[in-house]
């Protein structure tokens, strides 16, 4: 009976933490209009997490274009048919890892810087003040970053597909020798 009791308080503890997390989101989105009236935070704040995580995502995405080219190329020459190294990268990017990676390098490098910032706002009574102005420190602080989040991880996903697939072209044109039209026909 103590691990039926057991699962039921975890799975009480998982859906109050959704609960919580959907409230947020609902909060966030009420209190967008304030930001969106605003466009100057939330322009400042896709400056801070998306122009300037384009190189870290950039680099990386060269180098697992890289990687996926030179593994591309020695699984594709066991078949004797190196023709569709650039359709095996580019899917491999386009559809799974290019998203993803981007999305864990923005997560990792403008996610920290944000909740840092909000972090040490809210432990030198920033917040607080924010809230005796009669400012909503949600409309004001958080949605311009959350709104940031949402416009900038599109491109950012899209610059890591670019970089990752001129990571491939360099390895597989450049150092190992298969010719250009190929690669960029298939």
């Amino acid at each position: 009976m103590n691990f039926f009791q057991t699962l039921g308080r975890h799975s009480l503890n998982l859906l109050q933490a959704l609960g919580a997390i959907s409230l947020f989101l609902l909060t966030i989105i009420r209190h967008s209009g304030t930001s969106l009236l605003r466009p100057r935070l939330t322009v400042r704040q896709i400056y801070f997490a998306g122009v300037l995580s384009i190189l870290i995502v950039a680099v990386s995405g060269l180098f697992v274009g890289m990687v996926l080219g030179l593994q591309g190329y020695t699984q594709l020459a066991k078949f004797k048919s190196a023709d569709a190294l650039g359709f095996a990268v580019a899917a491999g990017l386009l559809r799974e890892l290019g998203p993803v990676l981007a999305a864990i390098l923005f997560a990792s490098s403008a996610g920290s810087a944000m909740t840092s910032e909000i972090g040490l706002m809210k432990s030198t009574e920033q917040l607080e003040a924010m809230n005796v102005m009669a400012i909503n420190p949600v409309s004001r602080v958080v949605a311009p970053r959350f709104w940031a989040g949402v416009i900038s991880m599109p491109f950012l996903a899209a610059i890591f597909n670019v970089a990752g697939i001129a990571g491939a072209y360099f390895i597989g044109v450049k150092h190992l020798g298969l010719d250009g039209g190929i690669f960029w026909s298939q």
